[in-house]
């Protein structure tokens, strides 16, 4: 089966009914544990940025005892993305789907959907589904704060069970004690969505698309220097190339792209022709293909002025409560902004590197860790930048208005596949 397959029969005006839903894609053949066997022999995992295995995930989870619980985690606080609830927008039912038959594998009695308190018409999109379906009340929506913490998943379970929107220590992990304290699978909207295709046409057809290490599709979030920003669906292993050609192409030459968002890495222009867009040929720059946050940075913009500002946001959207995010980031962006005012000190670029590396793993979450990687990936693509503004200070690209600084605050229009 060719592209799309998450978008196949979206429209752009409304929502598929369960009617369209099931006209479109069919119902399930695979259940219970056989679907826990299909979706690891299928290679799918996680669409949300960490991609651990979907399988061991739900494996994880089907063996513990007692009450089980499912928590589609559709917060989505990564700015630059607007996938999953575009998802949940325009296709609600295949979600809802992916989660019953997630829950049913795993023996899970109750499933909880969250989703951020703003996106109002990703909201109404899934209580009207919700409403169509025999099994709603298995279903629980549950909305939280608009912020980047509400979707790392231990602060989002906290928050759930009645406590402060903060990252908590790990162990437990959310298989061993998550909502309401029992064993919980986290997945997000377009994991679930794959897994409900699975049910479907089976591992095989997963794999008929991407590569044999990162196999099916995935939603991308394209923004920047491109000429129609949005989501699209790509085959894993797409050439970059081919996806700008789909978006339109650049709106002026390239001097870097941003893959996987506040937390990613960069890749210079110089690398793009023959970049592909999966987790193994992003190894090699130090990230993966994460949420699928793809942001082209035109040669005009200014990249020391765009780490400034992401870091800056990183660190006021801390919860506060660890060394790192209360010292580390405010002390990165203070830097970085220093650097981009040539008013740093002659050992600034020491003095990052040595600030980075005291900074990994120390935090109760991944989000130093995530911006530490956004600055080593910076710092060694825009090296030359960085040393011209250490020494002549603000450049002429400066009094542009950064590009990533505004996410997507609406779920963008799907776009035909790569």
């Amino acid at each position: 089966m060719s592209l799309p397959r998450l978008l196949t029969g979206v429209r752009r005006d409304r929502p598929l009914s369960l009617a369209e839903h099931h006209a479109v894609h069919g119902r399930e053949r695979i259940g219970g544990h056989e679907l826990i066997e299909a979706v690891s022999a299928s290679g799918l995992r996680g669409r949300g940025g960490a991609s651990f295995p979907t399988g061991a995930k739900m494996e994880s989870v089907a063996r513990r005892r007692g009450p089980r619980s499912v928590l589609v985690n559709a917060a989505e606080g990564e700015p630059m993305s607007a996938k999953d609830r575009a998802l949940l927008q325009l296709n609600p039912h295949l979600v809802i789907d992916g989660a019953v038959l997630a829950a049913e594998a795993v023996g899970a009695r109750s499933i909880a959907i969250a989703l951020p308190a703003d996106a109002e018409a990703t909201l109404m999109a899934l209580h009207t589904a919700l409403g169509e379906r025999k099994d709603r009340r298995r279903v629980e929506v549950e909305t939280v704060p608009a912020a980047h913490l509400a979707g790392e998943e231990s602060a989002l379970i906290r928050y759930l069970n009645g406590g402060p929107l903060k990252p908590t220590l790990v162990p437990p992990l959310p298989s061993e004690r998550g909502l309401r304290r029992r064993p919980t699978l986290v997945q997000n909207p377009e994991t679930l969505a794959h897994l409900a295709l699975i049910a479907r046409h089976g591992p095989d057809w997963f794999r008929e698309l991407g590569t044999l290490e990162h196999p099916g599709s995935a939603l991308v979030t394209v923004s920047g220097a491109v000429r129609n920003q949005g989501m699209t669906e790509i085959a894993c292993g797409t050439p970059f190339p081919t996806l700008m050609e789909t978006m339109g192409g650049p709106l002026e030459p390239l001097r870097a792209v941003l893959v996987g968002g506040y937390h990613g890495v960069w890749v210079p222009a110089g690398e793009l022709s023959s970049l592909t867009l999966d987790n193994q040929a992003l190894t090699r720059f130090g990230g993966g293909l994460g949420a699928g946050v793809i942001v082209a940075l035109g040669g005009s913009a200014c990249p020391l002025q765009e780490m400034v500002g992401t870091i800056e946001w990183l660190a006021s959207e801390s919860a506060g409560q660890c060394g790192p995010c209360v010292n580390g980031l405010p002390a990165l962006a203070d830097m970085l902004r220093a650097l981009a005012a040539g008013h740093a000190p002659r050992e600034a670029p020491q003095l990052l590197d040595r600030w980075c590396r005291q900074l990994v793993g120390r935090g109760a979450c991944r989000l130093p860790d995530g911006a530490v990687r956004f600055v080593r990936s910076g710092v060694e693509v825009f090296a030359e930048e960085l040393a011209e503004h250490h020494l002549r200070g603000p450049c002429r690209a400066c009094r542009r208005t950064p590009t990533l600084q505004f996410g997507l605050s609406a779920a963008p229009r799907p776009r035909a596949a790569a």
